[in-house]
């Protein structure tokens, strides 16, 4: 057995050295201020170097020159958002843009200044050695980016929530203790009566709604508080929060909407939307107004989640 898996082994030369199988690459190394581009290497052997700034007549130049060299594909970092402008504005050139993850790089020795990791990109990128990111079409680009500021504007409005449950909690005002949720429409209304005023606890408990599994009297059991001034003019300014976040997140509703009607395919603009298979869930979604248009997104039924990100197509939940 021995004598097979030596006899079976090749006598080849092995390789010294990494050949480059693309020569016509070229690295940048992404900054806020200025921007490192090596392209391939000049005729004498030396580094090909250029730096860029960050204004716009300064980028619009970067790949005038990539072109020039004659470079073909452009490996980058993922930096924050700086790589954005310059990868939208490489790829209208028709330059390939590969993104890279920076820990891939993160570790490897002898990068200490700017040019040297564009070099080091460079030169990787044209042994063949980076993998790049997934980056999306331009539409599902486009709805990510605006997804994932709703999901900003979501959280922003969460800690309101909780700011005025603070702020109640100080008072002694068991809103949370009489409702399952005080951003319903009963604890709504309870709130925004406080703030304006009412501090008497039966005429607070009359904004019941029937669905309430308390009654009258015993959601006013809670509501008695110390009403200190401090308090109240915390959660009035909570509350104003509060209501500018969700007017904000309507809008956001809205073109959200808008660009997914965009993505249906032509032929099911115009069907009507199939109920729901759970009648409940189908009068919460009505209740809720999520889907004003009729949206479909292929054969699934689509509508904007404000609190999650279920029913939102899988490209938009990827890093």
């Amino acid at each position: 057995m021995s004598n097979r898996k030596k006899s079976g082994k090749k006598n080849g030369v092995l390789p010294t050295s990494l050949p480059a199988i693309q020569s016509k690459v070229g690295g940048i190394d992404v900054g806020s201020s200025q921007h490192w581009v090596c392209g391939p290497a000049k005729d004498d052997g030396t580094p090909n170097v250029k730096v860029f700034a960050t204004t716009t007549d300064q980028l619009n130049q970067l790949p005038d020159w990539l072109i020039e060299q004659g470079v073909e594909s452009v490996a980058m970092e993922s930096t924050y958002v700086y790589w954005i402008p310059i990868y939208e504005l490489l790829e209208s050139r028709g330059i390939r843009v590969l993104l890279v993850n920076a820990r891939q790089l993160h570790n490897v020795p002898g990068r200490k200044t700017d040019v040297s990791d564009c070099q080091w990109l460079q030169l990787l990128h044209s042994c063949g050695l980076l993998r790049g990111s997934f980056r999306p079409g331009e539409s599902i680009t486009r709805l990510r980016a605006l997804q994932r500021q709703l999901g900003n504007l979501v959280e922003e409005r969460t800690r309101c929530v909780q700011w005025m449950q603070k702020a109640l909690d100080q008072m002694n005002v068991q809103v949370h203790r009489a409702l399952t949720d005080i951003t319903g429409m009963t604890g709504m209304a309870i709130v925004r009566d406080i703030v304006n005023g009412e501090r008497n606890p039966a005429k607070l408990a009359l904004h019941r709604d029937s669905r309430c599994r308390k009654s009258v009297e015993e959601i006013a059991r809670y509501l008695p508080g110390n009403w200190r001034e401090e308090h109240l003019f915390n959660l009035a300014s909570a509350l104003r929060l509060f209501d500018a976040l969700e007017a904000e997140i309507a809008t956001y509703d809205v073109r959200l909407i808008k660009e997914l009607e965009g993505l249906q395919p032509l032929d099911r603009q115009q069907q009507p939307v199939p109920a729901h298979p759970n009648s409940a869930k189908e009068k919460a979604i009505k209740h809720r107004g999520q889907q004003p248009s009729g949206l479909r997104y292929g054969d699934s039924r689509v509508s904007i989640s404000l609190v999650s990100m279920e029913s939102v197509p899988a490209p938009l939940r990827s890093s």
